[in-house]
C-alpha cells in the first residue's frame, strides 16, 4: 500500500540510474521510459483529437536522456502512423534514436541551421514532446531551445521528467520555462514536480515505473495519499469522550472580520475537534455561535490552540495570543498572531517545539515575517521561491511553516519538505484560509505534530475544495461551502 509519494534530489535520482546502467543493458531503461511516454502521447491525442494516425507529433530533443526517451517515443508513434518531427536544440542527440527515427519515417530539423523551416513545421504539430533538458538542467531557457518554445503552438504539451527551464530541487523559475500540460516522470518523483512555482509548470502529472532500483539518498519531499491520511487521521474509539477527541482553543476573529472566526471555527468543528473552545470580543462571539452553536465560549482547558485569524488590534485578544504562545502548548500561527510568535521566538521565548508551532503564512505575510527577522524581502520573491524563504523562517525561529497557494508546501526546520496540492483554483477566496487553520487546529489538538498536522490539514482542505467545486457544477466555492463539506470527504478517506 502507498502511504506518501516521496521525491527525490537529481542527484540521487541520477546516481540510481547510474548504478543501473552499470549491471543492466545499457538502453533497457531508456526504452522502458520511451514505451511509458509513447503510452501516454497516445492516449492525449486520442482524447483530444480522437484518433493517432495521421497526427502530427514535434519532439523538442536536447542532448541528455531527455531527449532519447523523446527520440525512442517517436519511433513507437510513428509505428501508430503518427506523423513525427524532430527538433534538435542542441549540438549533439541520442545518436541511435536519431537513426532509426529517419528510418522510421520520421524527419529530423537542426532547430540552428533550419529555424525558419522549423518554426514553420512546429506550427503544425497537435502535440508536443518536451524533451529538452528536463531534471539536468539549470536555469532559464537560451539559444534556439528557447526560440523554439517561444514559438510553440496552442497545443499540448508533454515535458519528459520536468518541463524544461524549471529547477529540479527547489522548483524555481529563474526565466523562459516550458508550461507543459502533462508531465510523465520515470523511476522516482522529482523535486520540482512537488514544489512550487515548478509544480504549477508541470499541469497533470503522471508516473511510469521503469523498475529503477531504490534511490540512495534521502527524499526531498513528501505528498501524503488518501492511505497516508487514513493511516494518520485521529480517529475516536468505543470509549472516546470530547475531551479524549481533543479540545481546540481558538482565538480569531474581530468587529472587522468576524467572519474569519466563524470560518476558523467551523474548519475546527467539522474536522472533527472534541471541543472548540472561542476566546473574542461578544459581538464576534455571537456570530460564532449563531454559525457553530456547539462552540464553547471562554477559557477553559485546551489541548491545543488556533491563533489569529481575523484578529484585528485588540488588547484582550491580543493578551490572550501572548499567554497561549508562553504556555509550551501546540499552536496554528495565523494571520494577526504571526508577528507576536516570530517576535517571541527571535527574542529567545520558544517554550514550544518546533514540532509544536504551525505557522501558515501566505506569501504576503511570509515577506512580514522576513522582515521582522532582519531580512528583508518582496511578496514576489517569496512567490518566486517559496520553499527558500518558508525553510529561512523555520529555521530562524525553530517552527514549522506552512507557505499556503496553488501547491502549498509544509517547510520543517530540517529542510524536509511536504507538498499538497488537490485543490482547485476556486479555493483562491476570502476566508479559506481560517477554514484550513481551523482542521489543523483539531488535528493538533488530536494528537498529531505540526508537520503532519499540516500536510493533513492542506490535503483535507484542498480535497473538499475539490468536493464543494463539484456540487456546485464546476462553479465558483466558498470557504464555508468547503468547510460544510469536510465531514463526508474525511469520511470517505477514512473508509
Amino acid at each position: 500500500m502507498t502511504f506518501s509519494s516521496l521525491a527525490f534530489t537529481a542527484a540521487d535520482v541520477q546516481a540510481a540510474v547510474a548504478k543501473e546502467l552499470e549491471t543492466g543493458a545499457p538502453d533497457r531503461l531508456l526504452r522502458k521510459a520511451a514505451a511509458g511516454l509513447a503510452v501516454h502521447c497516445t492516449a492525449e491525442l486520442e482524447t483530444r483529437y480522437g484518433r493517432v494516425y495521421g497526427r502530427r507529433v514535434a519532439l523538442l530533443v536536447g542532448t541528455g536522456n531527455n531527449g532519447a526517451d523523446a527520440l525512442l517515443a517517436g519511433i513507437i508513434l510513428r509505428r501508430r502512423g503518427v506523423r513525427v518531427a524532430a527538433f534538435l536544440t542542441g549540438d549533439t542527440a541520442y545518436a541511435p534514436g536519431l537513426t532509426k527515427l529517419r528510418a522510421a519515417g520520421g524527419r529530423i530539423i537542426d532547430a540552428d541551421t533550419e529555424i525558419d523551416a522549423a518554426t514553420c513545421a512546429l506550427a503544425a504539430a497537435d502535440l508536443v514532446v518536451d524533451g529538452i533538458v528536463g531534471e539536468s538542467g539549470a536555469g532559464p531557457l537560451r539559444g534556439r531551445a528557447a526560440q523554439l518554445v517561444t514559438a510553440l503552438p496552442n497545443v499540448p504539451v508533454i515535458a519528459v521528467d520536468l518541463p524544461s527551464g524549471t529547477e529540479s530541487d527547489t522548483g524555481e523559475i529563474a526565466g523562459l520555462h516550458v508550461q507543459a500540460d502533462i508531465t510523465v516522470t520515470f523511476g522516482a518523483w522529482k523535486a520540482a514536480t512537488f514544489l512550487p512555482p515548478a509544480s504549477g509548470a508541470c499541469g497533470e502529472l503522471r508516473f511510469v515505473d521503469v523498475g529503477l532500483p531504490g534511490i540512495p539518498g534521502e527524499p526531498r519531499v513528501r505528498r501524503l495519499t488518501d492511505r497516508g491520511v487514513a493511516q494518520l487521521w485521529p480517529r475516536p474509539t468505543r470509549i472516546s469522550h470530547k475531551y479524549l477527541r481533543g479540545v481546540v482553543g481558538v482565538v480569531a476573529g474581530s468587529d472587522r472580520y468576524p467572519g474569519a472566526a466563524v470560518l476558523a471555527c467551523m474548519g475546527a468543528a467539522e474536522s472533527g475537534a472534541g471541543i472548540v473552545r472561542f476566546i473574542g470580543p461578544q459581538g464576534t462571539t455571537d456570530h460564532v455561535l449563531n454559525e457553530v452553536p456547539e462552540s464553547v465560549p471562554g477559557t477553559g482547558q485546551v489541548q491545543a490552540w488556533l491563533l489569529g485569524s481575523g484578529v484585528d488590534n485588540d488588547p484582550s485578544q491580543d493578551a490572550a495570543i501572548d499567554a497561549a504562545l508562553s504556555s509550551g502548548q501546540p499552536c496554528v500561527i495565523d494571520a494577526g498572531a504571526l508577528e507576536a510568535c516570530v517576535r517571541q521566538r527571535v527574542n529567545g521565548h520558544r517554550r514550544a517545539r518546533a514540532d509544536q508551532l504551525l505557522l501558515t503564512p501566505h506569501a504576503g505575510e511570509l515577506a512580514r515575517m522576513l522582515s521582522l527577522i532582519g531580512r528583508p524581502v518582496e511578496r514576489a520573491e517569496v512567490e518566486d521561491q517559496p520553499l527558500r524563504h518558508g525553510l529561512e523562517l523555520a529555521e530562524a525561529i525553530d517552527a514549522t511553516v506552512l507557505v499556503k497557494g496553488a501547491t502549498t508546501i509544509v517547510v520543517r526546520p530540517d529542510g524536509y519538505v511536504a507538498s499538497q496540492a488537490e485543490a482547485p483554483p476556486w479555493l483562491a477566496t476570502a476566508g479559506a484560509g481560517d477554514v484550513l487553520a481551523g482542521i489543523a487546529g483539531a488535528l493538533m489538538a488530536g494528537g498529531l505534530g505540526a508537520f503532519d498536522a499540516g500536510e493533513m490539514a492542506a490535503f483535507i482542505h484542498g480535497r473538499a475544495a475539490a468536493r464543494a467545486h463539484t456540487d456546485r457544477h464546476g462553479g465558483p466555492i466558498t470557504a464555508s461551502a468547503v468547510a460544510r463539506a469536510l465531514p463526508s470527504v474525511i469520511g470517505e478517506i477514512l473508509d
